[in-house]
């Protein structure tokens, strides 16, 4: 097994255990951090895919894209020349966000694989592998 998630990955659905209520967001989160909380995390509870357990990840998610968010600003005010460390470390946060972005239905790309595995069977064609 590869240690990339790379290739066709499993559907998500709706969670038994799903939170129905967004919590707010940690205390010790940048501010940046936790405005990302608040813009995403009602749309993962409405979709029901956040449990209790899936929290930390959240966390991790929206420390990640504050962060980068924090940098890029940093950038801005140091005149917009690039600054190759803070670049990369950016780049490091960036990339841990989209992580766990497509981890938890944030993309496009991933909330159509969400759509694509749905409970219901919508096809009324009969199945010419029955017996």
């Amino acid at each position: 097994m590869s240690k990339y998630l790379r290739g066709v990955k499993p559907a998500l659905g709706r969670d038994a255990e799903a939170l129905i209520k967004a919590p707010p967001a940690p205390a010790y989160l940048a501010p940046h951090a936790k405005a990302e909380w608040r813009r995403v995390l009602p749309l993962l509870v409405a979709r029901g895919v956040i449990t209790k357990a899936d929290l930390a990840g959240v966390e991790a998610y929206c420390a990640a894209a504050g962060a980068a968010r924090q940098i890029g600003e940093a950038m801005t005010l140091a005149g917009g020349l690039p600054d190759l460390r803070l670049g990369g470390l950016q780049i490091r946060y960036m990339q841990t966000a989209r992580q766990f972005a497509a981890e938890y239905g944030l993309t496009p790309t991933s909330r159509a694989r969400m759509g694509a595995g749905g409970d219901g069977d919508d096809d009324t064609s009969p199945n010419p592998l029955a017996i």
